[in-house]
This record gives structure tokens, sequence and C-alpha cells, in this order.
């Protein structure tokens, strides 16, 4: 498999064959429709645009609503694109499931963190704070010393580049990459992914096969009968010499 967008439904925990507890978390992927296909000759760029989450056409306006009548899909509120060099079995209005994804396999999860507003450096860098609590110290929670003068009496100071100082946290876009698939549920399109992922319960996620340890297959779209490239192998092998035994 190569990509489809989803939505954060919870964490829970699973028991390996060795009894041992494993937090997951459980998305809903799927099912994403075929918006629209790109292409080298006319984008410059191969890759295909899904759409997720179907919603009421009141919520969006004519331009998205005249978009999603012309590729003839439900109207959706999540639309992504994912840069891929096999289209050429999909076509616009296709629809993709959570079976494209099997267990055993790895996946790159991207999406936004949760918001924590404005945060000092202890808890938004991790810094240790003050040494002492108590005889009137004030040196807490504050960052410390942001530099030194640059030059005589008078000058101002100097901030060195890359000190870490209040601001703001989370709400950010974050990819966590290879996370094991240890569950499908192609019938309710869910995705159980051993560990966690980023943002907050019903937050949209876009999943893609891993770029290191992941499957490169080819897509699964609904409906249709694609030979997976195992098959593909074997058929071949049989019809070069059909005397040669067959492999487990």
């Amino acid at each position: 498999m190569i990509g489809l967008l989803g939505k954060k439904v919870g964490m829970s925990q699973l028991f390996d064959a060795e009894g041992q507890q494993v937090p997951v978390t459980v998305l809903e992927v799927g099912p994403c429709f075929v918006t629209a296909l790109r292409t080298k000759e006319k984008n410059g760029y191969q890759g295909v645009q899904l759409g997720f989450d179907a919603v009421k056409e009141k919520r969006l306006n004519k331009a998205k609503l005249g978009a999603f009548k012309k590729a003839s899909v439900p109207v959706v509120n999540f639309v992504r694109e994912i840069r891929t060099d096999d289209i050429a079995h999909l076509s616009v209005g296709s629809e993709l499931r959570a079976e494209n994804f099997e267990a055993g396999e790895y996946v790159d999860i991207e999406g936004i963190s949760i918001g924590k507003g404005f945060q000092g450096v202890v808890k938004r860098l991790n810094y240790k704070g003050g040494a002492s609590k108590s005889h009137g110290s004030m040196f807490g929670r504050v960052p410390g010393s942001i530099g030194a003068k640059a030059g005589g009496v008078g000058c101002r100071k100097k901030v060195r580049k890359g000190k870490g100082l209040p601001g703001h946290m989370g709400d950010e876009k974050i990819c966590i990459h290879n996370l094991k698939v240890m569950k499908v549920d192609a019938e309710n399109n869910l995705l159980v992914l051993k560990g966690s992922v980023p943002g907050a319960e019903g937050s949209y996620l876009i999943v893609r096969s891993a770029l290191k340890r992941g499957k490169k297959n080819a897509w699964k779209v609904r409906g249709s009968k694609q030979e997976s490239p195992k098959e593909a192998s074997s058929e071949t092998s049989k019809a070069e010499n059909p005397q040669a035994p067959l492999k487990d």
C-alpha cells in the first residue's frame, strides 16, 4: 500500500503472543475517494489527490462542491495529495479502503500535534530550572541569562543564536516513522498501530507506507480485481517453465 487518509479514534492495548501488553492507537482509515490525478505532462509530477470524511454540502463553498461533483465523488471535508509513481490502476472516483494495508507492515503517520498554547522553557524545551526552590531564590522556571554585553558601558546585550526562550508550543506538523500495523479491520475500516500518533482524538492523519521499511505494493481499488506483484510473478514463472515446481 502507498497511502490513505484517516482519523484518530483513540488509544487502547493489545497482548502479543508472549503475553506482553502493547499500547496501540486505533485509526479510522477510509473510505477514501480519488478526487484528482496528477501527471508529469500536466502538473510536472505524479500523484493522487484523496478525499476523506463525508460532510454536508452546506459546510463547503461552491468551488469545492463543483470539484467534487466533477469528480463524481461524495462531498468530503479532508483532501490531501500523496505523491506516487503508481497511478496506472487509479481513476478519478475510485474508492480506497483499509484493506489496502496488511498486518505486519510499517507505516509513517503525519498529523498536527496537540496545541498547548504559550509555555515556558521548562515545559517547552525540557529545561531543568533553578537549583534552589527556597531561601528567597527567584531563579525557578526562568530561562536564565540570555546573553552578555557586546561592548562597553551602555551597550545592549547580544542574544546568542539558538537561545531557547518561552513561546508557542504544539499545533505543528509532525511525522512519526516506522509504526507497525498490528491489526486491520477491513469491514469497519479500522487500522490498529503500535505506539502513539500525533494529534487529538478526531484529528485527521495521513497514513503512508513507511519510506524505510514499508512495502511498495500497488493500490487495491474497491470493486476491481488486481493481482498482487507476488501472484503476477508466479504466473509469469509458470508460463515460462510449466514443469518447474511451485514454491510455497
